[in-house]
């Protein structure tokens, strides 16, 4: 069966990246986080930089067809305005230039650089009607700013323009956050526990309810947000976020929990336990879920496996696989 992975990760070389030291434990947690996975993941970051041999022979071996890949963007947004722009508009020429070369392999998101929410719809337009890509993508927090500020309304705004979805990756907490809520543990656990250990799914979670809250939708009907990591927490408490909230948001034209119904969509990067997906399938349905691994992150054969003995219907199957992404990928 046809296999799409849609959270795929890379990266490219730019002089403002050091992803070794380019961040320190005042301002970011990543550097932790780096040390910390660099132990069990040496060959994590050989993997991001690469985006033809390896990549291919790891998408061969596990029966993946196409990813749709993403710059590895947390970093991003520790950038300054003018680096952060450089850094997208370069990762994203890169990136036009491996799916040109393995266009039936390779899809992309475009980076965007959210310091310069004009800069940052313009590049969306560009990436999208000029170099064919399927969306854009962004990781966090910027600026300790959620999505949901106005002042990002250019970047939602083009985004239901041109009907494509944005992606929205966790990014690193803050520092006020990281101090306050991960730190003053053992070592070689903080940065980890802040990010892909807990920290990233439940302020993503935060972050998508946010949006709802705000009246985003209300504004941008047709907007399509897509989240990984199996729903970042959400299916297993959107019933009670929805019977809290929806009592409260008379603002809103609709119950809370209707959002995820028309304007959200997740994926299973990195998650590959059946529990967390019967949930989401109970709560959102095989229509809201895509297949991603989280490469190189994840392994693709853990994911590919898992898909594999997953017990669904070969419709529901189909649908996880490739057919959802392609829907709205316009694949």
């Amino acid at each position: 069966m046809r296999t799409i992975a849609i959270e795929e990760h890379f990266l490219t070389p730019h002089k403002a990246l050091n992803v070794k030291k380019s961040h320190d434990r005042v301002k970011s947690p990543l550097k932790l986080y780096d040390e910390e996975q660099n132990k069990v993941m040496p060959m994590v970051y050989k993997k991001l930089f690469d985006l033809a041999e390896i990549r291919l022979a790891d998408m061969d071996a596990a029966g993946i067809d196409m990813q749709v890949l993403q710059y590895s963007g947390a970093y991003l947004a520790l950038k300054d305005q003018a680096t952060a722009v450089s850094m997208a508009r370069d990762s994203n020429d890169k990136l036009a230039e491996a799916i040109k070369a393995h266009k039936n392999r390779f899809a992309g998101f475009a980076q965007l650089a959210l310091q310069d929410p004009e800069n940052a719809a313009a590049e969306l337009e560009r990436c999208v009607t000029r170099l064919g890509f399927k969306g854009g993508v962004w990781s966090g927090t910027c600026k300790g700013l959620f999505l949901d500020h106005p002042s990002f309304q250019p970047v939602l705004a083009e985004a239901e323009r041109l009907d494509v979805p944005i992606y929205l990756h966790p990014g690193g907490p803050p520092p006020e956050v990281f101090n306050a809520y991960f730190s003053g543990l053992p070592d070689g656990i903080s940065g980890t526990f802040s990010l892909a250990g807990w920290g990233w799914h439940a302020e993503m979670g935060l972050h998508s309810l946010r949006l709802v809250l705000a009246g985003v939708f209300d504004r941008f009907p047709k907007l399509q947000i897509i989240i990984g990591h199996m729903g970042e927490n959400l299916p297993f408490s959107l019933a009670r976020c929805d019977a809290w909230l929806s009592p409260l948001a008379t603002h809103l034209e609709r119950r809370v929990a209707d959002y995820f119904q028309t304007n959200f969509h997740i994926t299973t990067s990195g998650y590959f336990a059946l529990q967390p997906l019967l949930c989401a399938l109970n709560v959102l349905g095989a229509d809201r879920i895509m297949f991603a691994v989280d490469y190189p992150y994840s392994s693709n054969e853990e994911g590919r496996r898992f898909l594999e003995t997953a017990p669904l219907s070969s419709g529901d199957l189909a649908k996880i696989s490739y057919q959802n992404a392609e829907r709205l990928l316009k694949i």
